[in-house]
């Protein structure tokens, strides 16, 4: 017998880790004021890009002498261009716990053959901080999206450490607290927490990676669009919004109207209070059910943005194929797109509830998803 399905679905169904739903103000007129068909070097794109620089200082509480830049090829190329300039100086740790931090692995020991300490944890755990030599430089990500955990703190990172610590934080700035006094290297992207859109990274300098990038120079040859010094000296430029390539002036003005979004709704304390309210509903839902659980193992390090979910009923018989059944149903119905776990991640569900996501649109997704999964259930048997 057919399930009957919902009456209502959400208002936005666009719950995809990235590119993210836009912020819930967004209209095509808001890109009005965008320079376009003007130079990146012209008066106009400087001032917006420097704009973006500063609005991202400003709302993330990123301090004065912290070198922001608006960097080539989204959070890959701006965690790439820390590790190939940076690493070498001293000894490495490689903290992995998910796809991404696997990634960054891979290129370290088998790109730049760096004989690195790895230490990862599976899916759904974390590396324990505790066993890290922060005399080393240490390179992890902050959460991990596709394994929905996160780091709880910066506690364990200690304030007199010799190494520089390299974070990937593309999921979770403008989503959680960073403690920019622990974080050396850290980047991001445009598309996911704010919503803007792809191909942008930043990268924020503390002075001392400023000083190793100044006092340090790898054996490895260095491309072009990774290269932030030149003649022992940063490149002042790319940290005022002189960038190395040419930018979207489109891609930018849309990271203006979410920032400008951002300081409306009551800036970072805002965002991240959106983000966990989001999280939460996905949490109580799975208190709720026994059929369903957070990946997470320990609810200090669950992620606020990117929740990921697994199906734990003995009545499935085989996990990959009902999760992905699940995902599909809710897409051909409209009530939810793109909510498939990473294709190297165990099966499951994967909801992105970061900032620019509604909470109602959460709360009506449960409904869906007690449905989808009662009625893969019954067509499975």
């Amino acid at each position: 017998m057919a399930i009957a399905h919902p009456a209502s679905r959400p208002a936005n169904p666009r719950f995809s880790s990235g590119p993210c739903a836009k912020i819930p103000t967004f209209s095509m007129d808001k890109l009005s004021d965008a320079a376009l068909g003007r130079s990146h070097r012209a008066a106009v794109g400087k001032e917006k890009l420097k704009a973006a620089i500063e609005g991202t200082r400003e709302i993330l509480g990123i301090p004065a002498d912290y070198k922001i830049g608006i960097v080539p090829a989204s959070d890959t190329g701006a965690v790439e261009m820390a590790l190939w300039s940076m690493l070498g100086a001293r000894g490495v740790e490689m903290l992995a716990w998910e796809s991404f931090g696997s990634g960054w692995v891979t290129d370290v020991v088998k790109q730049l053959k760096i004989d690195a300490t790895v230490k990862t944890a599976d899916y759904g755990q974390i590396v324990d901080f505790a066993t890290v030599d922060f005399n080393n430089d240490v390179v992890f990500t902050w959460n991990g999206t596709t394994s929905g955990v996160r780091v709880a703190n910066g506690d364990a990172i200690p304030a007199d450490r010799e190494g520089l610590t390299i974070c990937d934080a593309t999921s979770a700035a403008f989503a959680m607290d960073l403690p920019w006094d622990k974080l050396d290297v850290t980047t991001f992207s445009w598309q996911k927490v704010m919503g803007g859109e792809a191909a942008h990274g930043m990268i924020i300098l503390s002075p001392r990676a400023v000083e190793r990038l100044e006092s340090y120079t790898p054996a490895w040859p260095l491309p072009k669009i990774f290269r932030m010094t030149k003649g022992g000296k940063l490149i002042d430029g790319i940290f005022k919004g002189e960038t190395i390539n040419t930018p979207s002036m489109l891609a930018v003005e849309d990271y203006l109207i979410a920032l400008d979004w951002a300081r409306e709704i009551g800036g970072l304390d805002a965002l991240i209070k959106r983000s966990t309210t989001n999280a939460k509903v996905l949490w109580d839902f799975c208190d709720r059910h026994d059929w369903i659980a957070n990946l997470a193992e320990d609810d200090a390090t669950r992620s606020n943005t990117s929740v990921c979910l697994k199906f734990t009923d003995d009545r499935i018989k085989d996990g990959a194929a009902f999760a992905k059944a699940v995902a599909k149903k809710l897409e051909n119905y409209n009530a939810a797109y793109d909510i498939g776990a990473y294709r190297d991640a165990p099966a499951g569900l994967r909801v992105w509830c970061g900032a620019t996501i509604e909470a109602a649109d959460v709360e009506m997704l449960t409904l869906w998803l007690k449905w989808a999964f009662e009625a893969c259930l019954e067509e499975q048997a």
